[in-house]
């Protein structure tokens, strides 16, 4: 089924959307959800949790790109079940170290309150853009995917002390780049 026949069934509030959705997208989606929770009974949870999350915003929202869509979704909701994991019991995991990684790059504030959310969007895809096709794919599979040095390793060819160089250079760079566009470190 196309995007646009599985978005008007939600707009239509037709059940078989989120069967349509489940069985385009729910490969993607539990793939996503695993990579960050590293529990299949998360991640089933958060596969349902993006379904009825769907449902709830369709309509009013229209989405663009689906699988973007969904994506987005389905990380976000997997983001939030590890931050309260590791609330609760303050444990490591890929999710954690990769966002303890990027935390020297951006803290020192919230920075979604010193400019708009468009803006930081607009500076990281100029900074995503800047990038080389390996380079771009490491940084999203550690920072968007949170998946482990070694995997990336694997997947690249790259021994993980390559990876781990590389990314530590990536994060330099990306620091540069916000500190340049005004985004305070």
């Amino acid at each position: 089924m196309e995007d646009m026949e599985i978005i008007e069934l939600y707009w239509q509030r037709d059940e078989r959307a989120v069967q349509e959705s489940d069985t385009k997208y729910g490969r993607l989606c539990r793939s996503i959800a695993l990579r960050l929770l590293e529990s299949f009974e998360d991640s089933e949870e958060c596969v349902s949790d993006t379904w009825l999350r769907a449902w709830n915003t369709m309509p009013p929202q229209r989405p663009d790109i689906l699988r973007a869509f969904f994506a987005k979704i389905t990380r976000n909701l997997a983001l939030d079940r590890c931050r309260r994991t590791a609330a609760q019991k303050r444990g490591g995991g890929e999710v954690a170290a990769a966002l303890e990684e990027l935390e020297n790059c951006v803290s020192g504030g919230d920075i979604e309150s010193e400019m708009e959310r468009r803006e930081l969007v607009r500076v990281l895809n100029e900074f995503l853009h800047s990038l080389g096709e390996q380079e771009r794919d490491i940084f999203l599979r550690r920072y968007w995917l949170a998946d482990s040095v070694a995997a990336i390793a694997k997947r690249s060819g790259m021994s993980a002390n390559a990876v781990s160089l590389r990314l530590m250079r990536l994060r330099t760079r990306l620091k540069e780049h916000l500190e340049k566009e005004g985004i305070s470190i």
